[in-house]
């Protein structure tokens, strides 16, 4: 595919390759906040070590393309934690090798102890998770960082749904995205957003994708974020 102006070829790459690997999909899914989307991302898909590899390159690529400044990464219980492993990998292989940390879900009481694994850690941490869905998780990590002594300076994602966050079961004006960067303070950058799913689902109008463009339009805007 040839990319159009404007067109941010890193995300489309990755869309294609998400939707080409069964991680996108799209029919009709029920969100955590009880929405019926016409798509739906799972991570957890990415289960072997070429999807995952390839996973680790598109995020080196935008985190060191976005600029971010970090001392080391951390990977969040469940799914961060071979997210964030893989993206240490390849940023070593890129020739940038940074400390990279985890943590359980619960506590060692034995052995090294604690919720923590990995180096120490210090320093501005880049959280790496798969998505951002109400800030939750991300509120966790950064309790976790700052008990250490550390500060949360960044989260890297892999989708951007761009989608109106839920408060108290009603939804709210900003996106957990939003959330995180205005409210919390850290800067997020992702691999590829909704509209860059919109953009890719535009440019093969054609095919069978192409039917999913208006299901996908009309979720955005009924509860797309401002």
């Amino acid at each position: 595919m040839v990319a159009s102006a404007g067109q941010d070829r890193l995300a489309q790459d990755f869309v294609e390759f998400a939707v080409q690997s069964g991680v996108l999909r799209f029919g009709e899914f029920k969100t955590k906040a009880g929405r019926l989307s016409p798509y739906f991302f799972n991570a957890g898909l990415f289960d072997d070590g070429a999807k995952l590899g390839r996973l680790a390159q598109f995020y080196a690529q935008r985190i060191t393309a976005s600029g971010i400044a970090f001392d080391m990464i951390f990977g969040p219980a469940y799914k961060g934690i071979p997210l964030g492993a893989a993206v240490a990998i390849e940023l070593a292989r890129m020739g940038r090798n940074v400390p990279y940390a985890y943590n359980r879900k619960e506590a060692k009481d034995h052995g090294e102890g604690g919720s923590l694994v990995g180096a120490p850690v210090r320093g501005n941490v880049l959280v790496i998770d798969d998505v951002m869905s109400a800030g939750t998780a991300a509120r966790e990590s950064i309790a976790l960082i700052q008990a250490a002594g550390a500060t949360p300076h960044a989260v890297a994602i892999a989708l951007d749904r761009q989608e109106k966050a839920t408060e108290n079961g009603a939804d709210v004006d900003w996106s957990a995205v939003q959330y995180v960067r205005e409210r919390l303070g850290l800067q997020v950058c992702a691999i590829a957003t909704l509209d860059d799913l919109l953009q890719y689902l535009q440019e093969h109008a054609g095919g069978e994708l192409g039917a999913h463009h208006a299901k996908v339009a009309a979720y955005r805007d009924r509860y797309g974020a401002g």
